[in-house]
């Protein structure tokens, strides 16, 4: 390792947000498999969202046969940060090869970032003719976390299509109020991806308690 492969790690990792950026970028550009190390370890740690993504990007600038087998090993480390930048850089990388390490403890992870940035990874990695089944998964988490937690399952089932449709049918009929109405509203969205998912869900909650309107099926 040079000496300017040693400054632009220790600029990685410098105090300037600014300055790690510049130096994520710079690794990028030169796509040096010596960096492969430090790329993911500062993954797990750093703060910044810009930096972040810069350096997934400078991860899929390295020969796949290298940063693959090493954004595996992050997927099982005890750090959600980790975990969760090691999913976003194989949804970068799009080698359908690694959908299998998409395992059901991913998409049902504890933590709220990893499991959205699991369901996100996984659409883009699903082969032909898994849809279905990874709708099935999906559809188990819904009523869960905030606004933003169940937005982003809603645009993954969104984005499977006709296959999320069945499994969202029967979540609509669920006999938790909070799921039933996730089911609709998700529904609704895939019908119409342009409607608001706001107001989808507060009709699929009017619904779930009062009932469809009359005149109107009920979905």
């Amino acid at each position: 390792m040079t000496a300017q492969h040693i400054r632009l790690g220790q600029a990685m990792g410098a105090e300037d947000t600014s300055v790690r950026l510049q130096a994520a970028m710079a690794v990028g550009s030169r796509a040096d498999p010596v960096f492969l190390d430090a790329l993911v370890e500062r993954c797990a740690v750093e703060p910044d969202f810009f930096v972040r993504d810069m350096l997934s990007w400078a991860l899929t600038r390295l020969p796949p046969d290298a940063t693959l087998p090493r954004l595996r090993e992050e997927l099982g480390s005890g750090c959600g940060q980790a975990r969760g930048q090691a999913l976003h850089t194989l949804s970068k990388v799009g080698d359908k090869g690694t959908w299998g390490w998409i395992t059901r403890d991913l998409l049902r992870d504890d933590d709220d970032e990893v499991a959205r940035t699991a369901w996100r990874t996984a659409v883009v990695l699903v082969p032909e003719g898994e849809e279905r089944a990874l709708a099935d998964e999906l559809v188990r988490q819904l009523g869960r976390g905030d606004r933003d937690v169940r937005l982003s399952l809603s645009r993954a089932l969104v984005d499977l299509g006709e296959q999320s449709r069945p499994p969202l049918e029967r979540a609509a009929r669920h006999p938790e109020p909070a799921v039933a109405a996730h089911a609709r509203a998700t529904e609704s969205l895939r019908r119409d991806p342009e409607a608001g998912f706001d107001a989808a869900v507060e009709e699929a909650r009017r619904t779930v308690v009062l009932g469809p309107r009359r005149g109107t099926a009920e979905a």
